[in-house]
C-alpha cells in the first residue's frame, strides 16, 4: 500500500507541475486586473523604428498625443530606430539588465529570440481575449478592432508555439519595380506575372554594348538589369515557390539542400555576366532604377515611394533621374498558376514588467496602434496596408486607393499599385517558421547569396564543391549546428489556456483520489 500512496503523490506532484510550464519556463507570469487603476500614474517606453520618414515620425507623435489625452495617466516616451537589428540589439542588451521597453516593434523571429529570457515577452491570448480590455474590449477608450476585424494571416504571423506573442502593426510584401519603357525597346511585353527564366532572359538581352563599352539599352556605361535588395527573402522565396525545404515548424535546419545549390549556381551564372547584383553589393535597387541603370528591382511595397522617375523621394542627383514608364508586378515565380510572396512588415510586442498595471498600460497603447486613424494614416506613407479588415474597408482608406496618381505625394500612383499588389495577393503570401534561432537561419539564406556574388566577381568557379564548402562556413559563421529543434532540450512555451485547465482538472481528480485512498488506510487501521 505503501507504494500505491506514493505513485498517487508523485502523479499529483507530475499533474501539478504540468499546469504550471510546457518547456523551462512559463511567459504567461502575468495576470491580467480585474480593472485598471487610473488613479495611477505609469511611464511607458515605446520603440519604434522609421524609414527617415518624417512623415511615420508625425504619426506616431500624434497617435501618442492622442492616446495620452484619452489615458492622461499613462506617458508614453519613444525612442527611434532607422534599423531594425538595432532595435534587436538594444532589446537583447537589455533583457540582460531587466531594462526592456514596455512597446517595441519587432518581427516574430526577433521576439523568438526575447523569449528565451525568463517572463521576457507577455504572451497574449488572455488578453486579446479579456472582455473588458482585449480586442474590442467594452473598458476601451477609442473604437479599436476586434480579433476578428485583423486579416487573419497577418494576426497567425505572430502565434509563436501555439500562444501569440505579437500583434501585426503593418504589412508589406516585396514587388517587382519594372522600366517598361526598356523591356519594350528590347522587344518584350510585359507579363501580369513575370517567370524566372523570363527575368533572366531579358537580363542576358539588355547586356548588349557599343563599341565604346556603353550599353545600348541606356546609352551608358553602367547596368545592372536585376538587383534584389533583400537576399534572405530572395532564397527564401525561391525555396517555396519551388516547394523545396528552408526549416519546419519544430525549428529543423533544412536550408542546405539540392534546391538550394541548384538555385547558388544559377544565380552565379548571371552575376558573373553582370546581369544580377545586390543591395549588400551594389546599393539602393531604386537609385539605380531611377537613373536608367537598372531595368528589374525587387524592393518591400514599402519602398515604393522611393521607386520611378518621379518618385516623391530619391536618393540621387535630380539631374541623374532619366523619365520612364514604370510598372509594378509581383515577384518572379517559378509557376505562374502557383504564387508566392513573402508576408512581411512589423509587429508589435509588450515586454513583462514587475507592476501588472504597467503592462496593462503597455497592452491599452499597442491596441490602440491598431486603430484605424492609426492605421491609414501610416499606411498612407509608403506601400504599407493596415492589418485590420476595419481599416482596409473604410471609407478613408477605400477613397485613397482610388486617388491614385492625382498627385506625386500623397497619391504617388507607384505607391498605390504597390499597395494594391498585397491587397490582391494576401492569399498568396506566406511566412517562415519562428523560433530561438530563426533569425539567424533567415541571415544565413541571404548570405549564401552574397557570398555566391561575390565569389564570382573574384572568378571564383561556383561549383557543387565550392557550394559544399559555402555551407560548412555558413553553418559555422551562423552557429546554425548549435539550434536544437523542438523537442530536443528546447523550450516548447507556455501551454494553452484549455490544456492548463485539463491538466489543472486531473491534477485536483488525482489529489481527490489521493486523498481518499489515505483516508480509507486510515480508517482501516482504526
Amino acid at each position: 500500500m505503501r507504494k500505491k500512496h506514493i505513485a498517487v503523490l508523485l502523479a499529483i506532484v507530475l499533474c501539478l507541475s504540468l499546469t504550471s510550464c510546457h518547456g523551462s519556463k512559463d511567459s504567461r507570469s502575468f495576470v491580467i486586473p480585474e480593472t485598471f487603476d487610473t488613479a495611477k500614474n505609469y511611464e511607458i517606453t515605446f520603440w519604434a523604428k522609421n524609414d527617415t520618414n518624417v512623415n511615420q515620425v508625425n504619426i506616431y507623435k500624434k497617435a501618442i498625443s492622442d492616446f495620452m489625452e484619452l489615458y492622461p495617466n499613462i506617458a508614453v516616451n519613444m525612442k527611434l530606430y532607422t534599423d531594425y537589428s538595432r532595435i534587436y540589439n538594444d532589446v537583447i542588451t537589455n533583457i540582460a539588465t531587466g531594462t526592456t521597453p514596455n512597446v517595441c516593434i519587432t518581427y516574430p523571429d526577433h521576439i523568438a529570440t526575447y523569449m528565451t529570457g525568463k517572463d521576457t515577452v507577455v504572451a497574449l491570448d488572455e488578453l486579446m481575449e479579456d472582455a473588458k480590455y482585449g480586442l474590442g474590449g467594452t473598458e476601451l477608450r477609442y473604437d479599436g478592432p476586434k480579433k476578428d476585424e485583423i486579416i487573419s494571416e497577418f494576426l497567425e504571423e505572430g502565434r509563436i508555439g501555439g500562444s501569440y506573442y505579437a500583434l501585426p502593426y503593418m504589412r508589406s510584401t516585396e514587388a517587382l519595380y519594372i522600366n517598361k519603357t526598356y523591356v519594350e525597346k528590347l522587344g518584350y511585353a510585359v507579363p501580369e506575372i513575370m517567370t524566372w527564366d523570363q527575368i533572366w532572359e531579358i537580363c542576358d538581352a539588355a547586356m548588349a554594348q557599343d563599341a565604346e563599352g556603353n550599353y545600348l539599352i541606356n546609352g551608358q556605361k553602367v547596368l545592372i538589369p536585376f538587383i534584389y535588395k533583400s537576399t534572405d527573402n530572395m532564397m527564401i522565396t525561391m525555396l517555396k515557390q519551388l516547394h523545396a525545404e528552408y526549416s519546419d515548424d519544430q525549428g529543423s535546419i533544412l536550408l542546405f539542400n539540392d534546391e538550394t545549390k541548384k538555385i547558388l549556381k544559377e544565380i552565379a551564372i548571371h552575376a558573373a555576366k553582370g546581369e544580377f547584383s545586390t543591395f549588400k553589393i551594389s546599393s539602393y535597387p531604386a537609385n539605380f532604377l531611377n537613373a536608367g541603370q537598372c531595368i528589374f528591382a525587387i524592393d518591400s511595397t514599402a519602398g515604393a515611394t522611393w521607386m520611378g522617375s518621379k518618385a516623391p523621394l530619391i536618393d540621387i542627383p535630380k539631374e541623374s533621374i532619366l523619365d520612364f514608364e514604370t510598372v509594378v508586378r509581383p515577384i518572379p515565380q517559378y509557376d505562374v498558376n502557383d504564387p508566392y510572396m513573402i508576408s512581411q512588415g512589423p509587429s508589435l510586442c509588450i515586454f513583462n514588467k514587475e507592476d501588472p498595471d504597467e503592462v496593462l498600460a503597455s497592452w491599452l497603447f499597442a491596441q490602440y496602434l491598431m486603430t484605424n486613424e492609426v492605421q491609414i494614416a501610416y499606411a498612407k506613407t509608403e506601400g504599407y496596408v493596415p492589418v485590420t479588415a476595419k481599416a482596409q474597408t473604410s471609407e478613408i482608406y477605400q477613397d485613397y486607393l482610388k486617388r491614385s496618381g492625382e498627385n506625386n505625394s500623397d497619391y504617388y500612383d507607384i505607391k498605390i499599385a504597390a499597395s494594391r499588389l498585397l491587397l490582391e495577393n494576401t492569399e498568396h503570401t506566406f511566412v517562415t517558421a519562428v523560433f530561438n534561432g530563426s533569425a539567424s537561419l533567415r541571415d544565413a539564406a541571404g548570405n549564401l547569396i552574397e557570398s555566391v556574388c561575390k565569389a564570382v566577381r573574384k572568378k571564383k568557379t561556383v561549383d557543387d564543391a565550392y557550394v559544399d564548402d559555402l555551407f560548412k562556413e555558413t553553418t559555422s559563421l551562423y552557429h546554425l549546428d548549435q539550434i536544437s529543434p523542438i523537442g530536443m532540450n528546447r523550450d516548447l512555451g507556455p501551454l494553452p489556456k484549455t490544456s492548463r485547465l485539463l491538466l489543472g482538472a486531473l491534477g485536483s481528480a488525482w489529489l481527490a483520489i489521493g486523498i481518499y485512498v489515505l483516508l480509507r488506510k486510515r480508517n482501516a487501521s482504526k
